[in-house]
């Protein structure tokens, strides 16, 4: 089993203080174990469809840092971050380049600025502080979304720019290179205009940044199957987010969004055939894990990783409390998971 997937889960395990530090791995484990074991499949379900309202969202609700400040950029992006975490993007930047890193393929370079969180603590809705849509730039804790678009967007930037630029380029303008890549990957179109402007179901952030160029979307037939269930689950479930509930005129935006995505075909592959294609996949490409909920299309995400022979995930899961490389390979993984029931993969796109 594994946490993400039943987050509410641990509203339940935890002590009563809002933070997953204050319980052990170890004892967590053995709590949800013990639930795993005692509860009926009624009541894992009840809890998984309340635990997906947290997970479209980050996978679990945490309050915003203090500290963060917002900035408005020439291009007018509005971005709310701090001084340490722009020294972390900055920092592995200028790593990469020292390394040469950015001579690597796309891939390998999104599997290596991967590994640069190993560690990293896990938290949830980072994406959602109070106050108006602003580009959340955080590092130094990650949920499974901003894993993967923190380092798909500093990949990019190390690509996008010449080295020789790059040492020429004031901090302002790395940092502003950096917030458009972020742009371009977090919202419709690499246009940032709202809350509903996020892409806030994944698979419609992969169709849009594979027409964007920024990603090549992989199996669109067989062994993937079509998916023809509708996506609803934040206007059926509009209470699990403070900006539907502030303010109902962002339903109406969201059910538009959602009745065009139910209508579009998205393919993915079932969880006993993800072993067929694991030949197939290569270091970086983004694993999106499909969800079993209603009205839900992904439940997970996270980087394909070879190790050992086989391929593993690299994923800021909740469950372990910190970014990872999975214990089991993805095949044998999202078979033991309930909640998931197959993945969509994308090929980050680059030199």
């Amino acid at each position: 089993m594994h946490l993400v997937v039943h987050p509410l889960i641990w509203l339940l395990v935890a002590p009563p203080v809002y933070s997953y530090r204050a319980l052990s791995a170890p004892e967590a484990n053995k709590r949800i174990n013990m639930i795993e074991k005692t509860w009926n499949r009624k009541q894992k379900r009840w809890l998984l469809v309340l635990a997906a309202g947290l997970a479209i969202g980050g996978c679990l609700g945490q309050p915003s840092k203090e500290g963060a400040g917002r900035d408005q950029s020439a291009e007018r992006i509005v971005v709310s971050a701090t001084e340490d975490d722009w020294a972390l993007v900055e920092g592995r930047i200028k790593a990469a380049y020292d390394q040469e890193l950015d001579k690597l393929s796309m891939g390998d370079l999104v599997a290596r600025m991967g590994e640069t969180f190993l560690g990293t603590p896990y938290a949830s809705q980072t994406l959602d502080p109070a106050g108006e849509e602003a580009l959340v730039v955080e590092l130094q804790e990650l949920d499974c979304v901003t894993f993967v678009e923190t380092v798909l967007a500093l990949a990019g930037t190390i690509q996008a720019l010449d080295v020789e630029d790059y040492g020429k380029m004031s901090k302002k303008e790395v940092r502003q290179a950096y917030s458009e890549k972020l742009v371009s990957i977090r919202y419709r179109a690499g246009h940032m205009d709202g809350y509903a402007s996020r892409l806030h179901y994944f698979s419609e952030w992969i169709k849009d940044n594979t027409e964007l160029g920024l990603l090549d979307e992989l199996f669109g037939g067989p062994p993937a199957i079509a998916e023809t269930e509708q996506i609803n689950f934040m206007t059926t479930h509009p209470d699990a987010y403070w900006q539907l509930r502030d303010d109902p005129t962002l339903i109406v935006d969201i059910q538009k969004i959602e009745a065009k995505l139910s209508a579009k075909s998205r393919f993915y592959v079932r969880e006993e055939d993800v072993y067929e294609i694991e030949p197939a996949l290569l270091n970086g490409d983004i694993v999106a894990a499909t969800s079993s909920v209603e009205g839900l299309d992904v439940a997970h995400t996270g980087i394909a990783i070879w190790k050992e022979g086989r391929v593993h995930l690299l994923h800021a899961p909740l469950a372990g409390g910190v970014v990872q490389v999975s214990e089991q390979p993805l095949a044998e993984r999202i078979l033991d998971i309930e909640g998931q029931d197959g993945v969509m993969i994308a090929r980050p796109l680059g030199r």
